[in-house]
């Protein structure tokens, strides 16, 4: 029997939320692990233009390490460090416009992740690439989550994804994972037992497939010439009258 978490609709967290947590001891530790690993990943990337979609960290620090051109932070809640403010469910970006798209917990805090990842894979170039920044919902801090016993150690009311699920969800709009990297983070209750440090973050990076090209060759053109002094067959009802 597989044991399954309780369900709980993710929503959008508020901003003096995220700021309390971010601003706490915790907060700012998990925020510099995380730019730590993407240090690891973003230099990677090459392009013109990266977007992170949504409000975690302060600004474009998650971004400090990429090497594109433009870099800018697109969020959901009034959020002075951002560069705009969007519908997570409707980005505002034409298509086939964006380099790259950093997710970090931004898929705990969607209404339809679903819907999320469909306007990812439009706004991205055809070699375009997604990185999802979140947390295992089998750690001890998902746990907790799911079970509604709250902790300071993570903003209240997200929703936390599986990195199985989301690759499986990548995959049904032709995205190719090509690499999963985890990270530990110490619980301080937990401190002294030999299990303290849990695999509870996670970084997916994946690209768009490219469908290849397939020419198909147009039959030769047959040149048609004229014949001097042909005669040219005509039907049989003129043929016979032409006779006559």
């Amino acid at each position: 029997m597989r044991l399954q978490l309780p369900r709980r609709k993710a929503s959008h967290f508020d901003y003096a939320a995220l700021q309390r947590w971010q601003s706490s001891r915790h907060g700012r530790r998990i925020l510099a692990l995380e730019q730590l690993e993407l240090r690891a990943v973003l230099p990677e990337l090459f392009g013109r233009h990266m977007l992170q979609i949504g409000n975690w960290g302060r600004g474009r620090r998650l971004l400090a390490s990429s090497q594109m051109l433009h870099c800018a932070v697109l969020g959901s809640c009034a959020d002075p460090y951002s560069q705009a403010w969007i519908e997570l469910e409707r980005l505002p970006l034409m298509t086939h416009s964006v380099d790259a798209i950093l997710l970090p917990h931004t898929m705990e805090f969607v209404g339809s992740p679903h819907r999320l990842l469909r306007e990812v894979d439009r706004v991205l170039t055809a070699r375009g690439q997604v990185i999802v920044v979140g947390f295992n919902p089998w750690s001890v801090w998902g746990l907790r989550e799911a079970f509604g016993v709250h902790h300071h150690l993570y903003p209240s009311s997200g929703r936390l994804r599986g990195v199985g699920r989301l690759c499986d969800w990548l995959s049904l709009l032709d995205f190719e994972t090509t690499h999963v990297r985890r990270f530990s983070v110490a619980v301080p209750w937990l401190s002294r037992l030999r299990f303290a440090r849990m695999l509870a973050g996670y970084v997916i990076v994946a690209r768009k497939r490219v469908i290849p090209m397939t020419f198909v060759a147009r039959p030769a053109r047959v040149k048609l010439r004229a014949v001097v002094g042909a005669s040219i067959p005509l039907s049989g009802a003129r043929a016979q009258q032409h006779d006559g």
